[in-house]
């Protein structure tokens, strides 16, 4: 399911001189190595655990020797309590410059670059205003200057024609909520650069469209399901509610499942939405409620509610006899600072965190372990016939790290020009385009190629 492209693919090249070198002591070496990983990460509590610790540091291993096979080991570690675990690996080739490689894109930091973006707010008409930071009037433009750089790894940058080329006829979905329209956006301007789409559908509320490309025969389309699972909605565009939500954690949105057999590839992802209030109906029956003031109401947790949406959404997707190809992405956290959204929550920092500096985020990381442990679930049930189509997308760590990224007070146009008195509403959860969300459609392009 990669994108093969001749001489142009990384991916391939690497599987190919593994097989023509008679790499069976490469290939044991590898096993080797990612075992190490594994065992190092499952240590560490999860690939990003480090990072939530004061007492962690990240480093490069030296080199190893030159194997027999006249492959060299590379390595780098994360230190943590004063013990060393290995996190990515790969084997270079001295005589073909070629590597054979493990590496945990999810896992690393952001160095500064130089080159930028791979697009600009003005050459990218898909980009909407509560992300054109830079036509909003931010002053700054230090947060465009960084890539993520997995340990032990790259991630080249996206490329546009390749990837249509690549997907030729095929339809690209992308299920859940805001974020994810976010992140459509961000891809339709890194495609844009080599076709523009046409858009053939919105809905009434423009949450729902779809765009083809016409030359390439690809559709991708935003299929807006803030909980996966059925919800009635009371809410307006600035968060004002006139009365709770209503979910139905074991009835799944239809706005995507009656759609699915025409995906080819999915792009699905959940949970900002579920903290707040909200009556919750299973079976047909009232169950609890999250934060229902003055109701005779069971109180549940909205982590409750979050697992079982899951594992809803997951179940259908191991047992459709339709498979696509499936990328759950990961919790994109929130930067709010002194306050909340509704509350004077700010974000004005202007460079990306450094590992420790995040601070405890427990919240952040117990959606984000609910997340893991269910796909862990529903992968280990769908290996049998899927055949590796259910794939983690884990942006956490590498969006943790930014609390830069966002839109802030540059949601809106030139948001100070009312008056430093007048009361300007952050957005601290959203990202600016371009920005580092970005790195999310490099990662896929990348797990595309890996496989």
């Amino acid at each position: 399911m990669g994108l093969g492209m001749g001489d142009q693919t990384p991916a391939s090249q690497r599987k190919a001189a593994a097989a023509a070198g008679g790499g069976g002591l490469a290939a044991l070496k590898l096993l080797l190595c990612v075992l190490l990983v594994g065992l190092a990460l499952r240590l560490l509590d999860g690939p990003s655990a480090y990072l939530l610790s004061d007492t962690a540091t990240a480093t490069a291993a030296p080199e190893g020797e030159v194997a027999s096979d006249g492959a060299r080991v590379h390595a780098s570690t994360v230190v943590s309590n004063g013990t060393m675990l290995i996190t990515a690996c790969f084997w270079e080739d001295e005589m073909t410059n070629d590597s054979r490689w493990s590496c945990d894109l999810s896992h690393g930091e952001w160095v500064p670059d130089s080159l930028g973006p791979s697009y600009t707010n003005g050459s990218c008409r898909f980009i909407e205003m509560p992300q054109n930071c830079m036509t909003n009037g931010r002053p700054d433009s230090g947060y465009l200057y960084w890539r993520w750089k997995p340990y032990g790894c790259d991630v080249p940058r996206f490329e546009g024609e390749k990837f249509l080329e690549a997907m030729r006829g095929k339809h690209w979905a992308l299920i859940g909520d805001s974020i994810l329209r976010n992140h459509v956006q961000s891809l339709l301007c890194l495609l844009a650069k080599v076709e523009e789409p046409t858009q053939v559908y919105h809905d009434r509320t423009f949450k729902s469209r779809r765009w083809h490309f016409a030359s390439h025969n690809i559709t991708v389309s935003l299929i807006w399901a803030p909980f996966l699972v059925e919800a009635e909605i009371f809410e307006d565009d600035d968060g004002r509610s006139t009365s709770e939500l209503q979910l139905h954690l074991d009835i799944l949105d239809s706005n995507w499942t009656r759609q699915w057999n025409s995906f080819d590839y999915v792009v699905i992802s959940t949970g900002q939405w579920f903290p707040k209030t909200a009556v919750y109906w299973e079976d047909g029956v009232l169950t609890g409620c999250h934060y229902c003031k003055n109701k005779n109401i069971a109180e549940l947790t909205f982590e409750y509610a979050f697992r079982k949406s899951l594992r809803k959404a997951f179940q259908f997707i191991t047992s459709s006899p339709h498979k696509p190809v499936v990328f759950y992405r990961t919790w994109s956290p929130s930067h709010f600072e002194n306050g909340e959204w509704s509350s004077g929550g700010t974000c004005k920092r202007t460079v990306p965190f450094k590992p420790g500096e995040a601070g405890d985020r427990e919240s952040d990381k117990k959606m984000w372990r609910i997340e893991r442990e269910e796909f862990a679930k529903a992968a280990a049930h769908d290996r049998s016939n899927n055949a590796g189509r259910l794939k983690l997308l884990d942006t956490f760590e590498l969006s943790l790290l930014r609390p830069d990224g966002h839109s802030g007070p540059y949601r809106t146009y030139h948001p100070f020009d009312k008056g430093t008195t007048s009361k300007v509403q952050n957005d601290c959860l959203h990202w600016c385009l371009p920005g580092p969300i970005d790195a999310w459609n490099d990662i896929i392009m990348e797990m595309l190629e890996m496989n």
